[in-house]
């Protein structure tokens, strides 16, 4: 039964922390004028899927704690992966195989379609680095976050387990 409390407690951090990562996304986004490019709202898709999950887990009996924390963890993985990647793209040490900055290559089939790509406004490029902290960009703190509450996942689902377990025996 602790192990099951324990579990509970390392959801609602997970949760936690990935409604803080979203929450500062989001102020960035709209309270300080920064625009994600389309990287960057990729990178959001593991924290709301860790709010799914984390949710579930901490409100549905059923649901094993441990298999959910570790799916949790693999998840966090791969947004760490995703975020090194955008590093990559901002640092030129590779092209983005996104469309990124790109207006799409839609086909102009008369003067009004021309005028009309000519007004829109271009997406952000996924290599235009708008904010940083100590010369890091957005994307090198969420790659530390990201790898950081992996940690915390796995963590939580297999170390506090045994340890859980040698209490109780």
């Amino acid at each position: 039964m602790k192990t099951e409390k324990t579990n509970k407690i390392v959801l609602g951090v997970l949760l936690m922390a990935s409604i803080g990562a979203l929450a500062t996304a989001f102020t960035a986004q709209y309270m300080f004028d920064l625009e994600p490019c389309i990287l960057c709202k990729y990178q959001r898709i593991p924290y709301f899927a860790v709010i799914v999950f984390a949710f579930m887990g901490m409100y549905i009996g059923a649901i094993d704690h441990d298999g959910t924390l570790k799916v949790i963890g693999v998840i966090f993985l791969l947004g760490a992966a995703l975020a090194f990647y955008h590093n990559g793209v901002e640092q030129h040490w590779w092209e983005a195989a996104t469309s990124c900055g790109s207006s799409g290559g839609d086909a102009l089939t008369s003067f009004k379609d021309f005028q009309s790509q000519l007004l829109a406004k271009m997406p952000k490029r996924c290599d235009q680095i708008d904010w940083t902290l100590f010369g890091l960009s957005m994307t090198v703190y969420n790659t530390a976050a990201s790898i950081g509450l992996a940690a915390v996942s796995f963590f939580g689902a297999v170390v506090l387990k045994k340890y859980d377990t040698d209490l109780s025996s």
